[in-house]
Formats: C-alpha cells, structure tokens, sequence
C-alpha cells in the first residue's frame, strides 16, 4: 500500500523537503513559487524577519504588457519571472535562493526561473 495517495500529499513532502534546505535572508531571499491550474505567483520572503519583500502574479497588468511572442502560460510565467527580477533590483536585491514549491522543475517553473535570470537574478 502506499504511504501517499494524491498528488497533492506528495507534493506537499516534497515541499517540506526542500523547504528544510533553502532559506531566505535580508540579503538573499527565497523566490517562493505557487503554481495553480491557471495562474502563477511567485514571492521574495526574508525568512529571518518573516516578510514579503516584492512579489508578481499573471494578473498584473505588467506582465500582460511584457508577455511579448510567449502567448501561453509559459509565456505568462517567463514575464512573471521578469517583472520579479525587475522588482528585486528596485529594492536592491541581486541574488535569491529558488524554492520551487515541490514542483517538478519543469515548464511553468522552468520559466518563471529562466525570466528571473533574464531580469538580472541570480541563483
């Protein structure tokens, strides 16, 4: 029999496996990813002070502005990507550890953390 039925409860340990590892400070926070059937969002947290320093979603009209030819939620990631690495300089922030939610590094995520590259992050 298996310990974990659904995909969820596996990705939830795979989640708290990774979360035990990479850790956000002032100076370099975790870009935390969620990742839903239709959108994404992404967040820089300082895990020290337990803050959320700049965040982008697919809803904001910025990124809907950015998208260029990526017409798909690929697409729509990369630029989410972008517009966060876009913020973390405004606030000073150059580097930041990538915690992929228990998400196959993969697409989507993939994306959003190749746009952050592209924005001028590095992980």
């Amino acid at each position: 029999m298996a310990r974990y039925k659904t995909k969820a409860e596996k990705r939830q340990v795979r989640r708290y496996r990774i979360r035990k590892k990479v850790v956000g400070g002032a100076v370099r926070p975790r870009i935390s990813v969620y990742r839903s059937l239709n959108h994404i969002y992404a967040q820089l947290i300082d895990d020290a002070s337990g803050k959320t320093l700049a965040q982008a979603n697919d809803k904001l009209d910025d990124v809907k502005a950015k998208m260029g030819e990526g017409k798909g939620k690929v697409g729509r990631a990369k630029a989410v990507g972008v517009l966060l690495a876009e913020r973390a300089k405004a606030i000073g922030i150059q580097t930041a550890a990538f915690d992929r939610g228990g998400y196959l590094y993969h697409g989507r995520v993939k994306a959003l953390a190749e746009g952050a590259r592209e924005g001028g992050l590095e992980f």
